[in-house]
């Protein structure tokens, strides 16, 4: 697999990685062992980034990534995690360096490990961004030895801008897919300017991108496929990418009816992902080995050519961009 510099951890990562939630909540049932053969084969396939939060299943998500490294003999991975919605009240004020220190605490112990490789303010009040006390914190976690970078997962063009510009951040996560194409022109610039790592999630639009949902779909009631449609739970941008869900479902028909032979849709979506400039890992989730092989494999297609890339650009634009271009 391909591998590109994360920002300025200075880490070479495998192109695409695999992003952790569904192994801890929220997206229906997975078992311990299956969630551990998803790692297993994910770093078969040449998967060599992971990325999870403190906050997916109270840190079950963390917790199997740690007994996976543990158990295995991979070397050259590294862990991304996430902190900050496990405050409550979840407020700009909690946001402090005690609160930092107790987060990465409990991190480090779920994944065994003395050093966090990254970790990443998890979507907080705008307003944390903006604050110079907030980097002092996050530099204070690295001199002190518990985390080796840090940087910031964002749900807007402007906090990824804000933070961006501060000398010490490694790396901005964001919303970029297929149906969110705002940060091409807003972010990724600037991230490489910058030397700032891009790692690129809801890459399938919760699924949406896969081709395989239709307007009669259902989903678990423990799934944020059923519960965040509209907001209620946390940013509803998160789940389907904020696109309506019977638009996007018409939209993906029109996206699958573009994708290649002997593509998947989904692997013609994390190829586009793949081939913007700036990005330097982009994170599907998988709830089986099966998808897991299937996402990594998306590395080694050839790049999209200019005629799909122009379909792609019309259905955003015709069905897309006008329910989540000015909202994120």
């Amino acid at each position: 697999m391909e591998n590109r510099v994360l920002g300025r951890t200075g880490r070479n990562v495998g192109v695409v990685g695999l992003g952790c939630w569904q192994l801890g909540a929220d997206w229906g049932s997975v078992d311990d062992d299956v969630a551990l053969s998803v790692l297993a084969t994910a770093v078969d396939a040449g998967v060599t980034f992971l990325d999870t939060a403190d906050v997916y299943g109270d840190g079950r998500s963390e917790r199997l990534i740690g007994r996976f490294l543990a158990e295995s003999e991979h070397d050259g991975i590294t862990v991304a995690t996430k902190m900050g919605r496990r405050a409550d009240p979840h407020t700009s004020d909690a946001y402090t360096l005690d609160a930092f220190r107790a987060w990465t605490d409990r991190s480090r112990e779920n994944l065994g490990v003395d050093t966090l490789d990254l970790v990443q303010l998890h979507c907080p009040p705008s307003e944390v961004y903006r604050r110079e006390s907030t980097y002092d914190a996050l530099d204070a976690l690295v001199q002190e030895g518990r985390v080796a970078a840090y940087g910031v997962s964002v749900e807007t063009v402007d906090e990824a801008l804000d933070a961006i510009i501060r000398p010490h951040v490694a790396t901005v996560q964001i919303i970029l897919n297929v149906f969110r194409r705002k940060p091409l022109d807003e972010v990724l610039p600037v991230a490489r300017e910058h030397g700032v790592g891009i790692i690129a999630r809801v890459p399938l639009a919760s699924g949406l991108l896969s081709g395989k949902y239709d307007e009669h779909t259902q989903f678990a009631a423990d799934d944020h496929r059923s519960y965040n449609r509209h907001g209620d739970a946390f940013d509803v941008g998160e789940t389907f990418a904020g696109v309506p869900f019977e638009i996007g479902v018409a939209a993906a028909r029109e996206v699958a009816a573009l994708t290649p032979a002997g593509s998947t849709t989904a692997q013609l979506a994390l190829r586009w992902i793949i081939d913007q400039p700036g990005v330097s890992v982009v994170i599907p989730g998988a709830r089986t080995p099966d998808q897991a092989r299937a996402n990594a494999a998306a590395a080694a297609l050839p790049p999209i050519d200019e005629e799909t890339l122009d379909g792609l650009r019309g259905i955003y634009d015709s069905a897309i961009r006008p329910h989540v271009h000015g909202r994120w």
